[in-house]
């Protein structure tokens, strides 16, 4: 999700009321960016062969996790190798959803130690785009450089990079668009960056030239898994070396997450603002409202748990259901769907729409527990579970895609079913945390102890570094 500015949690504590009204403030009124997209597990799936290896695995031995504390105060960078490396990034749009967002996250992270990046947006709007113009002064601001899609300067930053990362398969049709003939001489130094989990990406136009680039990297065992097959029977072609790597919170992120005092004058101002007491119970869904990300089928589940409490007599604190990801401008006919919902259930007073957001932190902070409920195939990783963890919280996430792979059920959270099917399971155990007060801390910790042990930057960090350094060495073979 979106990052936090390092600089204004290490203030002096009597400033807290002041600077969280600042950012909640400025937050609002931001562009909302989700990460949607991604996911991750204990372990390889059995139906992995060597043809798909976890990037932890490159060199033959694990990485071993490491705690913050058993971490060297002067750690080497793991991608110090990539100091004067020219890396030219290509995104298929550039906007304030999780494929570009993550990008440039890597784009930061190679500025960081001292290589030259290039950007390149293929597809762009014909009007100007205040989100474009934003994102691009902010990565011009970091030193990386921008340059149009198309052009001789694109051709020639290709020819002469060290990497080309291409990222999400929509990306591949620059490929010949833009360079043509010169194709074949680039291939060998593209990594792919794959997050995709739906079928309509799988288009020859797009993906054709993926059997021949020296490595695709994906997010999940699950979408590397499905990309692996679906290939080969739907286009009849082959993956190439594919690497699988887990994503990580960023550093930003966990400050929020660590600081007490952030947390609680973050808790205290949000449930002000939504008029819900401290002791009440927040259950959130955080991602851009569509019906994919099963925002209808959550508050179908809602409305049944507060059915159950209601007929069991259960003595529970109110609950309270919020949607994070709402568009107040643009209301689409899913969102009017879901709000003509909630007047015909008469359940206004505790379902809340929150308007999009670049700032996730304080909702986070703010919530008792993260309802992760995309549908079809799921979400490829899901970045705002691992954030969600971070904050301590239970996660109540579907039983598919990368879910699977972060969610451990019965410990870290508890999984149930994707489609209509889901509605009562995901109700009863929306009962469960709110009425087994110790179960649900108890989870959120387990949590918290997980992304600390695989989800932070640096895991992320040294895992993309393993998979560069291959690409790298097979490109200049």
């Amino acid at each position: 999700m979106g990052k936090q500015s390092s600089s204004w949690i290490t203030m002096h504590k009597k400033r807290w009321p002041l600077m969280i009204f600042a950012l909640f403030t400025l937050s609002t009124v931001m562009v909302f960016f989700m990460r949607s997209a991604f996911d991750s597990c204990h372990s390889t799936p059995s139906g992995t062969d060597n043809h798909f290896r976890e990037a932890n695995e490159v060199q033959k031995a694990p990485i071993h996790s490491v705690s913050q504390s058993q971490t060297p105060s002067i750690a080497p960078n793991p991608l110090y190798f990539m100091k004067s490396k020219l890396v030219l990034l290509v995104s298929h749009e550039l906007s304030l959803s999780g494929g570009p967002l993550l990008l440039m996250e890597l784009a930061f992270l190679l500025r960081g130690v001292g290589a030259q990046v290039i950007w390149i947006t293929n597809q762009k709007p014909a009007e100007p785009d205040e989100v474009i113009y934003s994102l691009e002064h902010k990565m011009l601001d970091r030193g990386v450089q921008v340059l149009p899609a198309k052009g001789q300067s694109a051709i020639d930053t290709a020819l002469k990079a060290d990497l080309v990362v291409l990222n999400t398969a929509v990306a591949g049709k620059w490929l010949d668009a833009v360079l043509k003939e010169n194709v074949q001489q680039v291939l060998p130094k593209v990594l792919w960056w794959i997050h995709e989990m739906r079928g309509h990406y799988f288009k020859l136009e797009y993906v054709k030239h993926l059997p021949f680039v020296a490595g695709a990297m994906i997010d999940s065992h699950t979408t590397a898994d499905y990309w692996k097959n679906r290939t080969k029977e739907r286009l009849g072609i082959r993956m190439p070396e594919t690497y699988v790597v887990h994503l990580g919170n960023s550093k930003d992120l966990m400050e929020v997450a660590e600081d007490t005092v952030a947390k609680r004058a973050l808790r205290e101002h949000v449930r002000e603002s939504l008029g819900v007491r401290n002791d009440d119970l927040l259950f959130a869904i955080i991602n851009s409202v569509s019906r994919g990300k099963g925002q209808d089928l959550f508050l179908r589940s809602f409305y049944e748990s507060l059915q159950l409490i209601q007929e069991k007599k259960l003595q529970v604190p109110s609950l309270h259901a919020v949607v994070v990801g709402s568009d107040m401008n643009v209301q689409t006919k899913f969102e009017t769907e879901l709000r003509k919902f909630v007047q015909e259930k008469k359940i206004q007073n505790c379902v809340h729409f929150i308007n999009k957001t670049l700032t996730v932190a304080p909702y986070l902070a703010s919530i008792d527990v993260l309802v992760q409920n995309s549908q079809a195939r799921g979400e490829c990783f899901g970045r705002i579970t691992i954030e969600a963890m971070a904050f301590q919280l239970p996660v109540l996430g579907t039983a598919a895609g990368g879910t699977m792979e972060i969610v451990v059920n019965g410990t870290t959270g508890l999984l149930h079913p994707v489609g209509k099917g889901g509605i009562t399971p995901l109700a009863n155990n929306i009962v469960k945390l709110a009425t087994h007060v110790e179960r649900r801390l108890t989870m959120g910790k387990k949590g918290y102890e997980r992304v600390k042990e695989n989800f932070l930057e640096h895991h992320m960090s040294h895992r993309i570094a393993l998979v560069l350094k291959e690409v790298l060495k097979k490109a200049k073979s």
